[in-house]
């Protein structure tokens, strides 16, 4: 009787380029509680692991919805209830040129979805540098190079619009927006957005307008504007969801609004509803909370953005007094993005300081940044003092390493 030989299976060469630094960290932190350590993390954009609670009537809605028995398949855009209230909140957002809503299984769908659509082999879309790493994850997958932009840590990690002008071309298909941004707390001017919005229009661009943090403002003379609001007749996809906002990112809900010209982008709609069919549909029960979350009792954000800025501003003072650091203050969501001056890289201050002071944060290479500069990212969801002994922690190894 032959014997078959096993024979090595290879990944797809596509995904090779595919990394997720914010999680692929958790095998340094998890050696380090083997060692019988406890990690303060500070890596994870989780508000539910910390001292934030999802909204009660929230957890009701979803309650009622399970034992009404809404346990089946649900409608692939989303059910009716749902996408009604989301029209409800472009509008309140001031976008006036709604074409379609959908319901996806959190904002991470939302994007694979409307980046698969969208893009051809050969084409690109632009992204910042830094920005959450999701986007070149799912540009990876698709076989497509990255093609970043910068944002200008000089003017509040503001879009470099000099540098957009350069990186687009003919095979230029989207530019992406993320604001608030992840992981600088950077958020646009009404003019910026202006600014974004003409480039768009002069090159027939798409803008993936990523918003899921925007009722997160922490400073009271900022406020959030909708790109969407500020250029109607452009195509633009507004993501949005319950995760952050709602304190409720384990549901995995999220939402995407189609805006601009009819005309323009109805054969896009057509391919966005083709991929939202084929994966049947997003969580259902979990759905019928949009509703009261975007027409409900708001009471929460008081609280959440109180907690935020307090957090913020001692995570500002700390890292601008503490010697190799230096911060721009985010102005909103829940991170914040230190420049560190450093002889070494800061994968190896990430690895190293979490192995000798047991504090996990995430080194600024997986987000992107300029060549030549060294940064971390912060989530600053934690009381005040597990983030003192954080970074009391972090100012001790950056003390006896570099002095």
């Amino acid at each position: 009787m032959s014997v078959a030989q096993t024979r090595e299976i290879a990944a797809a060469q596509r995904i090779e380029n595919v990394r997720y630094a914010i999680r692929d960290l958790a095998l340094v932190a998890d050696e380090v509680t083997r060692q019988g350590h406890t990690v303060l993390s500070l890596n994870v954009g989780d508000p539910n692991i910390f001292d934030f609670q999802t909204p009660a009537h929230l957890i009701e809605a979803v309650y009622r919805a399970m034992r009404d028995n809404k346990n089946g398949y649900a409608p692939s855009p989303g059910i009716t209830e749902a996408l009604d209230a989301i029209r409800v909140e472009a509008a309140r957002k001031s976008i006036s040129s709604v074409q379609d809503v959908f319901v996806t299984t959190g904002v991470s769908e939302t994007v694979d979805i409307c980046l698969t659509a969208l893009i051809n082999p050969g084409e690109n879309i632009l992204t910042p540098s830094p920005d959450y790493p999701l986007y070149s994850a799912v540009l990876s997958k698709l076989g497509i190079p990255i093609t970043t932009y910068d944002l200008n840590e000089h003017d509040e990690w503001q879009p470099d619009l000099v540098d957009i002008q350069r990186k687009i071309s003919s095979r230029t298909r989207a530019i992406v927006l993320i604001n608030p941004n992840n992981p600088t707390g950077s958020v646009c001017s009404r003019r910026m957005l202006g600014q974004l919005a003409e480039f768009a229009r002069r090159h027939n661009l798409v803008i993936f307008a990523d918003e899921i943090y925007d009722k997160l403002i922490l400073d009271d003379d900022h406020q959030h504007v909708s790109l969407a609001a500020v250029a109607p007749d452009i195509p633009v996809v507004t993501f949005g969801g319950l995760s952050k906002n709602y304190l409720a990112p384990g549901w995995r809900i999220g939402w995407g609004i189609v805006s601009g010209e009819a005309a323009a982008v109805k054969p896009y709609i057509e391919g966005i509803h083709r991929l939202l069919r084929s994966r049947l549909c997003a969580n259902h029960p979990e759905q019928y909370a949009i509703k009261p979350a975007l027409e409900g009792p708001q009471d929460h954000l008081m609280e959440v953005r109180r907690k935020l800025r307090s957090r913020r501003d001692l995570t500002v003072k700390w890292a601008n007094s503490t010697s190799r650091l230096s911060c721009v203050a985010p102005r909103g969501a829940f991170y914040a993005f230190p420049r560190l001056d450093i002889p070494e890289t800061d994968d190896v201050f990430v690895k190293e300081l979490c192995l000798q002071k047991h504090v996990l944060v995430v080194h600024g290479s997986g987000f992107g940044q300029k060549p030549g500069t060294q940064h971390f990212r912060i989530v600053f969801l934690p009381d005040e003092q597990t983030l003192a002994k954080a970074y009391q922690g972090i100012g001790e190894f950056i003390f006896q390493r570099y002095g």
